[in-house]
């Protein structure tokens, strides 16, 4: 645990020194950029760090180091850690470029308690007196400040992987981390294509297409990936690799079918966006596919006219939420949630990685999957 925090704590300074030091060129250019480093500073501050704790973990489950090694320590051999710290901060600003654009294409008022990036930059337009529409203002100017991020990702891995002196582990860790990036895409996009393009499907391929966009949009790039990329890095077998796959595969399912539960009835005091708003938004998720094959044709009927509707009152997400509760998907999804956990930690069971890793990753595995946020 203690690791896991000062793990924590390293990405924090990685990533607020490199802001830092991209702020002095955006400054360099005009002033006038002073909130794009403002706004990216906030984004890049704050999250559970997930992803950094998985790609350090990887790495650790594949270094073979002894008990008591001490990964951060101020000497050559921890060169490797200082690597996996840059790369698992990659991951992270990957992940906020992510979320911003994830908030303009579904049309989001906040994350994480406060504004999303896009309605930021259309407060600032509002306040500054600018002409034009905010609206506009505000969707132009996040989607560069997400391309921005996913630049500075890329920066911080190149940064990461030029330490490395294994230049075979180093390309193998690039390639997990393009992998990466073009499988969330397209499983975005899937996402995308789901909330538009239900009615022309089959009933019978809900429940798949739901998993086929939590595998790719969630599950790898969450969980699954960072794990390969830290274990790359530490020149990790393809026997280690394949079982923090399979360890790392079934836990991105539960992680994500989580989030499918927060989305419609989590506390928004707690996750910092409103109740129900993947019901707003029109979330042909795992939760509606299997809500929709337990309940009776008026109630699936009702279900499909109201999801996707943006000014959904409070009563009429009640109304919903008690509807999918009383189908009997709510405890389905529970319940997949605990057989994917089950199957993620028996994954673990004498595979070929560090003891102090698989204990770990143990843990991570039981606080990703009952998180309230």
């Amino acid at each position: 645990m203690a690791e896991s925090t000062r793990l924590v704590d390293l990405v924090h300074e990685r990533i607020a020194g490199f802001v830092t030091d991209r702020a002095s060129i955006l400054t360099s250019v005009s002033e006038e950029l002073d909130p794009l480093v403002d706004i990216s500073r906030r984004f890049l501050s704050g999250g559970k760090r997930y992803r950094a704790l998985f790609c350090y973990w990887g790495w650790q489950a594949a270094s073979g180091e002894p008990d008591g090694f001490d990964p951060f320590a101020d000497d050559e051999d921890s060169r490797p850690s200082t690597a996996v710290v840059g790369a698992a901060s990659a991951l992270e600003v990957f992940h906020a470029a992510a979320l911003v654009h994830d908030d303009i294409i579904d049309n989001s008022d906040t994350r994480r308690g406060s504004p999303s990036a896009h309605r930021l930059f259309q407060s600032l337009h509002r306040s500054s007196g600018w002409a034009g529409d905010g609206a506009d203002f505000g969707r132009s100017t996040a989607i560069l400040h997400g391309d921005l991020l996913l630049g500075w990702s890329d920066e911080l891995l190149d940064d990461a992987l030029d330490e490395l002196a294994d230049r075979a582990a180093a390309r193998r860790a690039r390639g997990e981390f393009n992998r990466m990036r073009t499988e969330v895409t397209a499983g975005q996009y899937l996402d995308i294509l789901e909330e538009r393009a239900w009615p022309t499907r089959d009933e019978s391929e809900f429940r798949e297409r739901a998993e086929n966009v939590i595998v790719y949009k969630s599950a790898k790039y969450s969980v699954l990936a960072p794990l390969v990329i830290g274990a790359a890095m530490a020149g990790g077998t393809d026997a280690q690799l394949s079982a923090l796959r399979s360890f790392g595969l079934p836990l991105g399912i539960a992680f994500q079918l989580r989030d499918d539960l927060l989305g419609v009835f989590g506390d928004e005091q707690v996750t910092g966006k409103p109740s129900g708003d993947d019901l707003r938004e029109g979330k042909r998720t795992m939760l509606i596919a299997l809500a929709r094959e337990q309940l009776p044709t008026g109630a699936r009927r009702l279900l499909d006219e109201l999801l996707g509707d943006p000014d959904l009152d409070d009563e009429q997400i009640r109304l919903l939420q008690s509807t999918i509760r009383e189908s009997g998907a709510v405890d389905e999804v529970e319940a997949l949630i605990a057989r994917n956990v089950v199957r993620a930690i028996t994954a673990l069971t004498d595979a070929p990685l560090t003891r102090t890793a698989r204990r770990e990753l143990t843990a991570l595995a039981e606080t990703v999957t009952r998180r309230a946020a």
